[in-house]
Parts: structure tokens; C-alpha cells; sequence
């Protein structure tokens, strides 16, 4: 069972990268473009990363441009639908 500490982490992971794709989670979710179970899914999936430290160190260097994920992003699929 995931705790408390690792979900809030890639909670904060999957909310981090959506705004490194442009994608504002909670204004998406309050148009339905997302529903809060999707947004479940994604940090989720994002626990299953083997590498949490690299994105994080990624997203605090901003190595990405804008509107870019790296494509071994879990959820990089989640987050090019939202953008169109």
C-alpha cells in the first residue's frame, strides 16, 4: 500500500509537470475536462516511475521548454489530450 508521503509526492509530481505542459489541473477539472478519478490515475501512474528524483530535479531546473514533457513521462498522453 502506497502512504500518505509518497502520494503527496507525485501528487505534487503530476501538478508540477501539468504546468510545465501549459495545463492548469484545476481549472481543467472545474471545465470537465478532467475528472478528479483521472486526475487519481495520473499520480498513480506517476508512483509507478522509477525515477521521481529525475523529474523533479528536471522540473526544478525548467530543462524543458514550455508546453513540453519529457517523453517518459507517465502521463505524457494525459497531458498532450488536455493540451488540444
Amino acid at each position: 500500500m502506497l502512504g500518505r508521503t509518497t502520494l503527496k509526492r507525485h501528487a505534487i509530481l503530476v501538478d508540477r509537470m501539468a504546468a510545465q505542459a501549459g495545463i492548469d489541473l484545476q481549472e481543467a477539472a472545474m471545465r470537465g475536462r478532467i475528472t478528479i478519478a483521472e486526475i487519481e490515475d495520473a499520480v498513480l501512474r506517476c508512483t509507478g516511475c522509477a525515477q521521481p528524483c529525475a523529474c523533479e530535479s528536471m522540473l526544478d531546473r525548467m530543462d524543458l521548454p514550455a508546453g513540453q514533457v519529457p517523453d517518459f513521462c507517465r502521463n505524457s498522453e494525459v497531458f498532450s489530450e488536455l493540451r488540444k
